[in-house]
């Protein structure tokens, strides 16, 4: 689990591929590596990884093919930055909100504008994931944990701080930039739980559903 609190960002140092999928060899900048071990996990534009090696300012790491078509990690080349999170510990602070580092699919920037000293994104959600995503609610974004000012249909808008801004990869977004979404994980299990015994592959919460089980007249 992760907070959605971006540490440090990296730079993609070495793609190996291997057989399909592919090892990245990522260097962590001003991250402080010395308690992460083999085996932990690193969030890495909001993909949880696993370091398979480690060196004082980079770790290795597989990405499957399954992850490799849910996230923008595929897109990456030698040299791009990628924000870093290591997983949290139970005396972590939870300044953002519960990540899980299992990106939910990809959203795309469709507009961006200034606002006094901020920035405002507008990023395009997979449709699917629209009911998910709720005003004022929390979402991941490469992972970073930000809050929802807005939403429309299935576009979100999200007001980014300078601090924000200076401090991970958002400073590099362009209309059309491919960004991993991660939903509020509270959003999916109430919605298993509101489903029940009933709940199958195919099903998830309607109006109809609702107002059958007591919650809308």
């Amino acid at each position: 689990m992760f907070t959605g609190i971006i540490e440090a960002i990296g730079t993609l140092q070495k793609i190996q591929p291997q057989g399909g999928d592919m090892r990245l060899t990522i260097n962590t900048g001003k991250l402080d590596m010395s308690d992460v071990a083999l085996g932990d996990s690193v969030a890495v534009n909001g993909v949880c990884l696993t370091a398979i090696a480690l060196e004082a300012q980079s770790f290795t790491a597989d990405v499957s093919n399954e992850t490799l078509s849910l996230t923008s990690l595929g897109k990456l080349s030698v040299g791009s930055e990628a924000n870093l999170e290591k997983a949290l510990t139970l005396q972590t602070r939870l300044g953002g909100h519960l990540v899980s580092g299992h990106v939910d699919g990809l959203g795309k920037v469709v507009k961006i504008y200034d606002d006094g000293r901020s920035v405002r994104f507008h990023i395009q959600a997979p449709d699917e994931l629209a009911k998910y995503i709720a005003d004022k609610g929390s979402i991941c974004v490469d992972g970073v944990s930000l809050t929802v000012n807005k939403i429309e249909g299935s576009v979100f808008e999200l007001n980014i701080v300078p601090h924000t801004i200076a401090e991970t990869i958002i400073k590099h977004y362009s209309t059309s930039t491919l960004v991993n979404l991660e939903v509020d994980v509270i959003a999916r299990y109430l919605e298993r739980l509101l489903t029940g015994t009933t709940a199958t592959e195919n099903e998830g919460i309607t109006q109809a559903f609702l107002a059958e089980n007591g919650f809308i007249k």
